[in-house]
């Protein structure tokens, strides 16, 4: 998908009618308005993207991630989670690429909130279609929206997850954490889901390619990295429990002999511990812990603007991917 056909999929997010953007001296800060922050108790929820090989995949999460096979999807496709409980993937044939994700809104009325929201701001919403929830756990509310990139993504209200939170995990991650999402236009998806959504912003780049955002106690449920393409998925990540885990998982990918790409490391926003690496199909895939806790019940905080720089993204410097670039390559 280009960068134009992403912008003319919703009017209010066109360039020339934005007024959240302050530029100085090719520093940029993202702004927001009074919806940041109303929502404080949505999650993650699953993600579905194609990949070349299904089967390969399907077995990779298996045998490194320990996801079960929840279900078959049309064309071949794989549904993919943690025992009972609510799905974490969708596998679908075809190029790589992201082809939706969600959130689980446990906000009280929640969803009718964001779906009056979004419709307010001319954005066309749809219920959920049933097929993206897990039969066994429950009939949550759900609405579809595509977002400012043109990409399909789903808010529904909360569901069972006795899959997670019950690993040991030295062996499988504790639960699906964060997606880091694609763009050529960081302001347009910051508004999307700061001032429309009601995400809140935690930190940014100074230069605006980077932003991180929050829609519970964690630093980040969804970030937002300007690559040069739209549409896509940069990474997404699985939460650890703390220090000690990294090192199992350092040698227990070893032993499954699957690189790591990048870490371990301990990022600058956030402040989680993180090791990187790719499944089959090339996903970044990261593994994090002791991710930074907001309370904005209690405290009112400031969005803070890191240095486009590599040691903000790795606070503990050393060798950075070809992927992940700052603006600016001085230490």
């Amino acid at each position: 998908m280009t960068e134009d056909q992403g912008e003319g999929r919703n009017a209010p997010t066109r360039r020339e009618e934005r007024r959240d953007v302050v530029s100085d001296a090719n520093r940029i800060t993202l702004t927001q308005n009074e919806n940041a922050g109303t929502l404080r108790r949505t999650a993650v929820s699953h993600i579905g993207f194609r990949v070349p090989d299904v089967a390969a995949a399907a077995q990779f999460y298996s045998r490194v991630l320990g996801m079960e096979r929840h279900g078959d999807l049309p064309d071949g496709g794989l549904r993919l989670g943690w025992g009972s409980g609510h799905h974490v993937i969708d596998l679908l044939p075809g190029e790589q690429g992201l082809v939706h994700y969600g959130f689980e809104v446990r906000d009280e009325d929640g969803v009718a909130g964001i779906a009056e929201r979004l419709t307010a701001a001319g954005y066309e919403v749809a219920d959920l279609d049933a097929s993206f929830i897990d039969a066994a756990v429950g009939s949550p509310a759900g609405i579809s929206v595509k977002d400012p990139d043109g990409t399909e993504v789903h808010f529904h209200s909360e569901v069972q997850r006795q899959g997670e939170n019950s690993a040991d995990p030295g062996r499988r991650p504790v639960k699906f954490q964060h997606t880091t999402l694609t763009t050529t236009d960081v302001p347009g998806l910051v508004s999307f889901y700061v001032d429309t959504v009601g995400f809140r912003i935690s930190d940014q780049l100074a230069d605006g390619r980077f932003c991180w955002l929050r829609s519970d106690k964690d630093h980040h449920t969804l970030a937002v990295v300007d690559t040069g393409r739209s549409g896509d998925i940069d990474h997404y990540s699985y939460d650890l429990a703390e220090w000690e885990d990294f090192k199992a998982w350092c040698d227990r990918l070893s032993e499954l002999d699957v690189d790591v790409q990048w870490g371990p490391g301990r990022h600058g926003p956030g402040n989680n511990l993180f090791v990187f690496f790719d499944d089959p199909a090339g996903n970044h895939i990261e593994l994090s812990a002791e991710m930074e806790k907001f309370w904005d019940d209690r405290v009112a905080y400031e969005p803070r603007r890191w240095q486009p720089i590599p040691h903000s993204v790795n606070l503990w410097g050393g060798q950075t991917p070809t992927w992940r670039r700052t603006s600016e390559a001085r230490v």
